[in-house]
């Protein structure tokens, strides 16, 4: 049953690609030598398959699926899909987009893509669902500045589809030096807590070379009577040199009180109650084309659990066949 699916989605596919224009269509991986107890030796992190495109001059789709991760999952169907979206420009101010989203939780290291990113903090690690089934609402007051409404999947959900979460957003700037993805969220967790979360990403750029990125974040189940302190600081540090080289430094610290409900179970399913936890490291990457087609990275970074360093030198690659193509039939 689960080839026949497969095999009708694919002919569907490629009927909805002949009428549809392929703006963008790659294959990414990224390969890295690994020094840590967790996941130690050679590994192959990602292998993704991307596409973009449009249906006429208002409709615009996308695609990215791991084939590095199980296609289902009871928990979380379409698991291998991380998005697959289409999305309807009702006019230069409105959008309306459902699908596969990436759950809208403002700050900079939350939105980046996972292939992207070499440690994370706490919170971002321990979250159970990136990417849910959704659909929100656009609106852009004026140039640079989004206004957004998402209701889908929460990402506490544990496999309890009915558990949803609200989300708004705001994703701007105040100035050309200050940029910010801010959200406010309610979210529906497995044990059918309702947490408020308030997420404020801000982004500093000091000239054309030094930007700082600081991800500020407070959680609180809503019907809590008094609450401790829950929330969670992620501080980016970036020296872009030319286009070819990028040299950083991060820090995060996640810290929970003694945040349960009368049963003992945690609020907060990322962080446990009475604890705490932080990671800090940096590295560089080197591209040596002057893009994103090809990458070489090297990281470092300890954290409290262990107080042991790991470290990750490899290699990124996208291979962007509509650019290839379009190059040689000119």
């Amino acid at each position: 049953m689960r080839k026949i699916f497969f095999l009708i989605a694919g002919m569907l596919g490629t009927c909805f690609l002949a009428s549809a224009q392929v703006d963008y269509a790659a294959i990414e991986t990224r390969g890295a030598f690994v020094v840590n107890e967790a996941k130690p030796g050679l590994n192959a992190d990602f292998l993704n398959i991307q596409v973009k495109g449009h249906i006429g001059p208002s409709l615009r789709f996308r695609f990215r699926q791991r084939l590095t991760k199980p296609i289902y999952d009871a928990k979380n169907p379409l698991n291998g899909t991380d998005i697959l979206s289409l999305t309807w420009d009702i006019s230069p101010k409105w959008s309306i987009a459902g699908g596969k989203l990436p759950i809208h939780i403002g700050g900079y290291e939350w939105d980046e893509a996972p292939i992207d990113v070499f440690f994370y903090s706490g919170f971002c690690d321990n979250i159970q669902h990136v990417y849910g089934l959704g659909g929100e609402v656009f609106f852009r007051p004026k140039e640079g500045q989004e206004l957004l409404l998402q209701v889908g999947h929460s990402p506490l959900h544990g496999g309890n589809l009915s558990r949803l979460d609200v989300g708004l957003g705001w994703i701007g700037s105040f100035f050309p030096w200050w940029k910010t993805k801010w959200s406010i969220n309610w979210i529906d967790d497995y044990y059918h807590h309702m947490m408020g979360y308030v997420a404020l990403g801000n982004r500093f750029e000091m000239g054309q070379v030094v930007s700082l990125e600081l991800d500020l974040m407070y959680r609180r189940c809503l019907t809590q009577k008094k609450a401790q302190f829950d929330g969670s600081t992620v501080a980016k540090l970036n020296f872009q040199l030319g286009d070819k080289w990028n040299l950083f430094l991060k820090g995060a610290y996640d810290e929970n009180d003694l945040n349960e409900d009368e049963d003992g179970i945690a609020y907060d399913m990322t962080i446990p109650p009475g604890s705490n936890y932080w990671v800090a490291g940096g590295g560089m990457e080197f591209f040596p084309l002057g893009n994103k087609d090809l990458r070489i990275h090297a990281a470092a970074w300890t954290e409290s659990a262990s107080k042991k360093v790991s470290a990750s030198i490899g290699l990124t690659y996208f291979f962007d066949f509509v650019k290839i193509i379009n190059r040689y039939h000119k």
